[in-house]
């Protein structure tokens, strides 16, 4: 059945109820879904405002009595227009499902309503009446509201830009199971990697989770999700907000947050609860997980784990799993089980990777990539090497053994040595200890404004990146890997990875020393300005690395407190350090950082704290070793966040460079031998020195 065929048959069957004052039409076929809001906050009430207003004083066409089917429906817009209409108002806009999510804000909070009162929107030809034109008499905007949109259009379509994916995710979360898409379920996937609750478990759980776990949200501090003593019906996760962990007699005897989870053991003992869940504060958001599902994906875990033992020991556990493939007779499609490691000792590991081993596959898409790269961890060259020697057949065949079969076994062991070299060749040989020289003690007594506001903001910003491209490059994946499981405990040096992190703290203090030596009030908001088209440039040129330090240097307190010097800054560039902030918002880890990432195409120097804090993440929430068998779910896990170092790095650092001026050798020379002061006091008394604390 159509769309349009949906909504005359089911959506618009109450129409008689437009006729009074209430803001929704119940549907009879439906149950009813509430507002993730009981009332709509005032910044969302406000956004709905500007968005009707501004359509109503550009395309008043789009919000129109519409007839379908023989009947009216008044004031209504379609979801697809809204979509397109969106699309072409900004450039932070980036594609339909943005757009769709940015919309959802306004749904889930009442202020945009399905005339079927079904809070998912759609970019389909579905009617969505704006709050205000739920009454007979909605007004039309007046002149001084005309000028208001206009004027506010832009901050509120970037406001709903941030809020969009949160919205987007607890839409796809809201739908029935049966509803997801195969893009839905990634969607849910990709944010369920950085849930704290769930970073123990595989990636077949998480996937399995995916396609049920139920959004659950409570709006009122004191509400009871359950009682001590209840029957166990289900597992929860804290998405927002905080719970209280009550037990008779005790009280209070914990609080959990976001990330956390509770009420799992009651279902894994079959047993009652334990403890009562009060909620803390409003507005909470939870993932819930019932029984039936729960229990279902524990058995099928089991179901789908196959154990090889020796001496009634395992060896070796692999995951079984459906995989699709197409036949070679008539290109049918048939279905045969592929087999994911999970855990093993390193020899059974490497025996399974090289039986598994496709000839004619792409050595990256193989899980023999992941053990090249991780298997520093838990095997070193030196025990590394007899293993394969082993695996390598060096005795005459035998009349009973087919000599391709040798020769296919050879192969294999030969490609992997082939890619170990490539990946490990610098560290295959011996190198005297690397000596990183220390920083100068002393920082600098005066700031380099004299020469460095003769330089263009461009300049500074190519020069910058061409620089930290260099330390980039020269990072070797492994040290990522040495430095995530401790560097005394491999016995390797991580000299690259500390240059390049150093550098990040380098440029951060460089920002905080330049501002803090700039005596003059009007030097300082142009340097202020410099520093923000520094970022927007670093930006441009994807140096994420760079610009964060900036970002960072300016929302450092001996700087963020020189109020004389902000309340001088034009409005223009205060509007972009408020974006590069939000850019910069850690919440839900780094959603907005990651979501920009994910857009772009390489080279690209990554905030590198955040992949290292993502490694450190997986590696302390997860065992190395599982009942002495090496978990290789983790090593998986450990060597795709050093896959995005790989690709940001899969194409040269080209960029044009700024047309050439008298002073280009001066620039290069300059950010690469940056003068700073690292004492956070030292700074925070210069900056009491500019701008003394008012009384």
């Amino acid at each position: 059945m159509s769309d349009k065929e949906n909504i005359s048959n089911n959506s618009f069957v109450s129409y008689s109820k437009h006729q009074n004052k209430n803001s929704f039409i119940e549907s009879p076929t439906k149950p009813h879904l509430k507002c993730i809001s009981q009332v709509p906050s005032e910044k969302i009430l406000r956004a709905g405002k500007i968005l009707r207003n501004a359509i109503l004083s550009r395309v008043p066409h789009m919000i129109r009595d519409r007839k379908y089917h023989l009947k009216t429906y008044r004031q209504c817009c379609v979801g697809t227009e809204l979509v397109d209409w969106q699309m072409q108002q900004s450039s932070c806009v980036h594609s339909r499902i943005q757009a769709v999510g940015m919309w959802q804000v306004l749904l889930e909070e009442g202020v945009l309503n399905h005339v079927d009162q079904e809070l998912s929107f759609q970019d389909k030809y579905l009617f969505y009446r704006f709050l205000d034109d739920e009454q007979d008499d909605a007004p039309f905007p007046s002149e001084e509201e005309r000028r208001e949109s206009q004027e506010e259009l832009q901050d509120t379509l970037l406001l709903l830009s941030q809020l969009g994916p949160d919205a987007h995710m607890r839409m796809i979360l809201r739908k029935h199971a049966s509803e997801r898409t195969a893009d839905d379920l990634e969607i849910i996937y990709e944010e369920l990697l950085h849930i704290k609750a769930l970073s123990h478990l595989s990636t077949t759980v998480k996937r399995e989770l995916a396609g049920v776990l139920i959004f659950e949200s409570h709006a009122k501090a004191g509400t009871v999700l359950f009682n001590q003593g209840e029957e166990g019906t289900s597992w929860y996760i804290i998405l927002k907000g905080s719970v209280n962990v009550v037990i008779y007699g005790k009280g209070v005897v914990c609080t959990l947050h976001e990330g956390d989870d509770f009420g799992k053991l009651a279902l894994v003992n079959d047993a009652p609860r334990a403890a009562s869940i009060v909620l803390r504060e409003d507005n909470c958001h939870f993932l819930r997980v019932d029984k039936e599902d729960f229990n279902r994906i524990l058995r099928d875990v089991e179901a789908n784990t196959v154990r090889l033992k020796e001496h009634g020991q395992d060896v070796l556990v692999l995951e079984k799993s459906l995989s699709s493939s197409r036949t070679s007779v008539q290109g049918a499609s048939s279905s045969h089980y592929k087999y994911k490691v999970m855990s093993g000792t390193p020899e059974k590991i490497l025996e399974h990777l090289l039986e598994m081993m496709r000839m004619d596959s792409q050595f990256t898409e193989s899980a023999l990539d992941d053990f090249v790269l991780m298997h520093c961890v838990f095997i070193p060259n030196s025990q590394l090497c007899p293993v394969l020697m082993a695996q390598y057949p060096f005795s005459v065949v035998s009349p009973n053994e087919k000599l391709d079969y040798t020769l296919n076994n050879k192969r294999r062991v030969i490609r992997l040595v082939m890619q170990w070299a490539a990946v490990h060749g610098d560290h295959l040989q011996e190198e005297d200890v690397s000596v990183t020289p220390l920083l100068e003690q002393e920082g600098p007594s005066t700031g380099s404004l004299a020469s460095f506001e003769l330089m263009s903001s461009k300049d500074v910003a190519y020069h910058m990146t061409a620089y930290d491209w260099e330390l980039f490059h020269c990072v070797h994946e492994l040290e990522l890997i040495y430095h995530t499981f401790g560097r005394q405990n491999v016995k390797k040096t991580t000299v690259n990875l500390d240059l390049f992190l150093r550098r990040f703290n380098e440029i951060q203090f460089w920002v905080i020393t330049e501002m803090c030596l700039c005596s003059q009030l009007s030097k300082r908001v142009q340097l202020l300005k410099k520093f923000i088209k520094i970022a927007a440039h670093c930006k441009e040129y994807r140096n994420l690395n760079a610009f964060f330090a900036v970002v960072m240097g300016l929302s450092n307190p001996a700087v963020s407190r020189l109020s004389q010097t902000w309340e001088k800054l034009p409005s223009k560039f205060k509007k972009f350090y408020s974006e590069f902030e939000n850019l910069m918002d850690p919440s839900r880890n780094h959603r907005a950082y990651r979501l920009t990432v994910s857009k772009l195409e390489p080279p690209i120097i990554p905030f590198m704290p955040l992949l290292i804090k993502d490694m450190t993440f997986t590696h302390e929430g997860n065992k190395t070793f599982i009942d002495n068998l090496v978990n290789f779910e983790k090593m998986r896990m450990i060597a795709n966040t050093v896959k995005i170092v790989r690709f940001c790095r899969s194409q040269p650092f080209s960029p044009d460079s700024p047309l050439a001026s008298k002073n280009h050798p001066e620039v290069r020379t300059y950010v690469r031998q940056l003068n700073v002061i690292d004492n956070q006091r030292t700074l925070t008394q210069l900056s009491h020195g500019l701008e003394p604390r008012r009384p």
